[in-house]
């Protein structure tokens, strides 16, 4: 099942001109890296204008599981729901753009429209979680692409996940860049009293013209600051990710992004660097290339710097946050104005002992009934 959404219509601003925007995050399309055939576009000179940009294509996707889990040493869970497979809001920097290979699509412009919904994703939860061998550990969900994008707001599938986690009293942490996750205050408050709730709001920057570059279709920093603050007023635990931090694009940001979040209630922060996993840096060079050519250069040998001379570097512990002069700069300043804004550096622990399986009564015992 394919649904079409209407494609962007630019504004039009003082005197009439047309407010320029971009419609997507990814300027280029590369060929699925597992592909054994490469493509190239080409201009052909018959036309002076860009072909309009792609509509939102969605796909019902029937998994056998929704549980994913990993045994990474460098981030703080061992399990993750994803109920979307790829992302509209396009930021052009997004480190989970190489998955969609693995379906035989472009992490370019394919993975910010070509998208995949998990209509069962709650049915296969409260499965997963009746299991008699499972095991009660805090459940991430937003690690790979945004559980509020767009497309949530008819689906509805995160909230239904939710309402399985707050029945059986199982705790979650949700990591988004949309207000939208305040449309569920009514289950991240009450999950959230008996400190079985977190969210963290993703701010790239505070800057509305380079947010609306950098994440096209995700909603502007004032929404993602008015989200914390309603978060933390309903006693949901918030925490502020400055992710990614580019060099030479927003890291003179992190002070005043730092300062906003903490008056806007954030209490925990923490903070990753650029990271170029395979097809992105395709994409993010040519983003750069076409919005930031007088620094494009720059950024990438910082990065360089930072990865060993390499576009990235892969290693657990490295891969967030890099290595050399300009990494440990970052860290010491992230560190600095998080001390002067009374912010913690890390993310607040949920409770696991209140789960109860949803297994209910036995099957075999209703026989008696």
């Amino acid at each position: 099942m394919f649904v079409l959404e209407a494609l962007y219509v630019p504004k039009k601003g003082a005197g009439g001109t047309t407010l320029k925007r971009p419609s997507r995050g990814a300027t280029v399309q590369p060929s699925p890296r597992f592909e054994p055939h490469h493509r190239t576009d080409e201009h052909d000179g018959w036309s002076e204008t860009d072909p309009r940009p792609p509509a939102t294509q969605v796909t019902d996707e029937r998994a056998k599981s929704i549980i994913t889990r990993n045994d990474s040493p460098d981030i703080g869970f061992d399990r993750s729901i994803n109920a979307y497979r790829g992302c509209e809001h396009g930021c052009v920097y997004c480190f989970a753009r190489p998955s969609h290979a693995y379906l035989g699509l472009s992490p370019g412009l394919d993975f910010e429209t070509k998208l995949f919904a998990k209509p069962d994703a709650a049915a296969l939860l409260r499965r997963e979680l009746t299991a008699p061998t499972y095991r009660c550990r805090s459940i991430a969900i937003g690690t790979n692409t945004d559980p509020y994008q767009p497309i949530e707001r008819k689906r509805l599938i995160t909230r239904q996940i939710l309402e399985v986690l707050q029945e059986t009293r199982h705790p979650v942490g949700i990591v988004t860049k949309s207000d939208l996750v305040t449309r569920d205050l009514d289950i991240l408050s009450e999950m959230a009293a008996d400190n079985l709730a977190k969210v963290g709001l993703s701010v790239t920057t505070l800057n509305p013209h380079l947010a609306r570059t950098m994440e096209p279709r995700a909603p502007t920093p004032e929404k993602r600051l008015s989200a914390i603050e309603r978060l933390a007023t309903a006693g949901v635990p918030v925490s502020a990710l400055v992710a990614p931090i580019v060099p030479s694009i927003n890291d003179h940001e992190i002070e005043s992004i730092l300062g906003a979040v903490a008056s806007r209630g954030a209490t925990h922060v923490n903070f990753v660097l650029l990271r170029l996993p395979h097809e992105v840096k395709d994409v993010v060079r040519d983003w750069l290339a076409r919005y930031f050519p007088d620094r494009a250069r720059r950024v990438m040998s910082i990065m360089q710097s930072m990865r060993g001379g390499k576009d990235y570097d892969a290693t657990w512990g490295l891969r967030q946050r890099g290595e050399g002069p300009f990494a440990t700069m970052i860290a010491e300043r992230f560190a600095l104005a998080s001390k002067r804004h009374n912010l913690t550096i890390g993310t607040v622990r949920l409770r696991t002992d209140l789960f109860r399986s949803p297994r209910g009564v036995s099957p075999q015992l209703e026989l008696f009934g």
